[in-house]
């Protein structure tokens, strides 16, 4: 069998929608560390990460 890694949302470690620690979940990092990546990354970037937070929301799959 293989070991195939999906991306999913989170529906017990989730904040808002899940994303954030559905992606740690995939990358085998802690969650609180991918929040704060994607917030330092939200206002370096002037809200343009928010946009692709909307859409990961949307197209990926919940756990």
């Amino acid at each position: 069998m293989s070991d195939v890694k999906t991306l999913t949302r989170s529906k017990s470690n989730k904040m808002i929608a899940g994303v954030c620690a559905g992606l740690a979940d995939y990358l085998n990092m802690d969650p609180t560390v991918v929040r704060l990546l994607f917030v330092l990354g939200f206002f370096s970037l002037h809200g343009g990460l928010l946009l692709a937070y909307l859409i990961m929301a949307i197209v990926t799959p919940e756990q």
